[in-house]
């Protein structure tokens, strides 16, 4: 009788043991934290491809998705709705997002400075801002931060141009064409357009412009708090990873694999980004005020557009 006892006890303890083994795993801390990037590929967003290809995300206990969009406002629109949880932009892009009630904190400042400059042919007759009074230049927005600071320095010498919206290799093209007199472009079309022959002018009007930031949504934000500070220090590992060496092989062939950029380009010019997380405050309110000026925003959102979880990390130091 003890040893029928003891088989059925073995036999209930096998078929509890295989039931629980056909049933989904409960999630533990140890399982990673999925995060989904809505990213418009670019060589200035080049930090968040060498931390996905180094395994700098998986170092840190995150299951880092990148969905690839052709636009910057694109992949706002994927986060605002839910689709995905971080994205990257320029600041004046996000600050109008946030300024306008959208769900999402700046999180970390992504390179500094602003490395857009204007490009003319090389007997171009503009040599000054006054020179650029009545001059067709092509530009990617009229609320680009690179924009606003050469139409704020054009103004104030007299010498008002006229924007024509077009960016990279479209506004390359339409200089190659005489469609228009000086382009407005940031790498690497900058360095595309010098290999060409082409010569940069004013490049100190941007020079103390933030560039980029990185973007969460705020249920994200509520939920993941310490999976996103992981994030941005993976993030802040691979921005001493591309500083170390900007134009070695390393780093020259991850932006190549995920920009599509040409090579040579990246080479020209991948040194002047100079990649952080610290967050331009003082930058990033002078560019509120000025998308104040031209009605885009209504108000500056000043500290509502970052992160409080982030203070006295990425800002408020």
């Amino acid at each position: 009788m003890k040893r029928i006892g003891f088989l059925g006890l073995f036999a209930v303890l096998a078929i509890a043991a295989l039931l629980l083994s056909n049933t989904t795993p409960v999630v533990g801390k140890d399982t990673p934290t999925k995060i989904i990037v809505a990213d418009a590929r670019t060589t200035h967003h080049l930090n968040l491809y060498v931390a996905k290809e180094l395994g700098l995300f998986q170092e840190h206990g995150l299951d880092v998705e990148i969905v690839s969009v052709k636009e910057n406002a694109e992949s706002r629109d994927l986060v605002v709705s839910g689709q995905a949880d971080v994205f990257w932009a320029c600041p004046t892009l996000a600050i109008a997002a946030i300024a306008n009630g959208a769900p999402v904190k700046a999180i970390a400042q992504v390179k500094r400075p602003c490395t857009s400059v204007l490009v003319v042919k090389k007997d171009s007759p503009i040599k000054t801002y006054q020179d650029l009074k009545g001059k067709h230049v092509a530009g990617i927005s009229p609320t680009c931060e690179a924009v606003i600071s050469l139409e704020k320095k054009a103004r104030e010498a007299g010498g008002e141009f006229l924007l024509e919206k077009l960016a990279g290799g479209p506004a390359i093209a339409a200089l190659d064409g005489g469609a228009v007199d000086a382009a407005i472009l940031e790498e690497p079309h900058v360095s595309i357009a010098e290999l060409k022959g082409y010569k940069v002018l004013f490049r100190d009007a941007s020079a103390n412009i933030p560039c980029r930031t990185i973007n969460a949504r705020t249920a994200f934000l509520k939920d993941n708090p310490e999976a996103l500070k992981r994030f941005i220090k993976a993030i802040e590992e691979a921005n001493a990873i591309i500083l170390k060496d900007p134009t070695g092989d390393q780093i020259v062939n991850i932006a190549e694999k995920y920009t599509g950029a040409p090579r040579d380009a990246i080479k020209h010019g991948n040194d002047r980004l100079k990649f952080t997380i610290q967050l331009q405050e003082k930058g990033l309110s002078d560019l509120a005020d000025e998308l104040v000026a031209k009605k885009s925003i209504k108000e500056n959102p000043r500290q509502a557009l970052y992160a409080e979880a982030f203070k006295g990390i990425t800002w408020g130091k």
